[in-house]
């Protein structure tokens, strides 16, 4: 799944046999901001941010719009 976005960008770091995890970049640094992962408790990919940092709404949806991505894509 490989989606543009604005302000940041998602690199799949890991296959496990039934889910993903990416690593959320930031496009102007490179900087690890956090992980996208399954999270079983929720059923879901939830983000799981690795840095304090601040998100503008652009980048809340971009992260909004990539998860809700990843979960079309493990329903199929």
């Amino acid at each position: 799944m490989k989606i543009k976005y604005q302000y940041i960008n998602f690199e799949l770091t890991e296959e496990k046999p039934k889910t993903k995890v990416w690593s959320c970049r930031n496009n102007n640094s490179g900087t690890e901001l956090g992980i996208v992962k399954w999270h079983s408790a929720w059923r879901r990919y939830c983000y799981f941010p690795t840095v304090q940092a601040v998100y503008s709404q652009g980048c809340l949806d971009d992260m909004s719009a990539f998860i809700g991505a990843a979960m079309e894509e493990r329903e199929k």
